[in-house]
């Protein structure tokens, strides 16, 4: 049993993303698939989606969400997948700001859905971090979030 004891960090931050999309291009990225109840354990034994048999051992400071890392080697990594995700809507101001929308969640290599008149972002990582990427299309008035489901 592989034993895990920290949360390295979160699949969008940036010294991570790289690597990681690497690795899901080498088909080496394993999924610890979590119900939201499960995140708030702090203990746990479970089998990756690959059938690796974890034990995850955390602090009480650290918590599990989707899209955590719990294991990244130059040829492997552990993130945590959530079976039901929660997404983000966005809704653009015009056809140029949701060209831009696009192209900018294109380069996040952020899964998306569309619906309507909206473009809703898989959350795979804290929700904070992905408005944190979009502030500047908010600030300008290209995007307005309206809401998450």
């Amino acid at each position: 049993m592989l034993r895990l004891t920290r949360v390295l960090g979160h699949a969008t931050e940036p010294p991570f993303a790289e690597t990681l999309h690497r690795l899901e291009h080498g088909g080496t990225v394993e999924r610890l698939k979590l119900s939201r109840a499960d995140t708030a354990r702090k203990r746990l034994h479970a089998f990756t989606d690959r059938g690796t048999e974890v034990g995850v051992m955390l602090d009480r400071s650290e918590q599990l969400s989707n899209g955590a890392v719990l294991l990244l080697e130059p040829a492997r990594a552990i993130v945590v997948a959530l079976e039901e995700p929660q997404w983000l809507a966005l809704a653009p101001r015009d056809a140029a700001a949701a060209l831009e929308l696009g192209y900018f969640c294109g380069n996040m290599h952020w899964k998306v859905r569309f619906a309507g008149e909206y473009l809703h972002v898989s959350l795979e990582g804290p929700r904070e971090t992905y408005l944190e990427r979009l502030a500047h299309l908010v600030a300008n008035g290209s995007v307005t979030e309206v809401g998450n489901d």
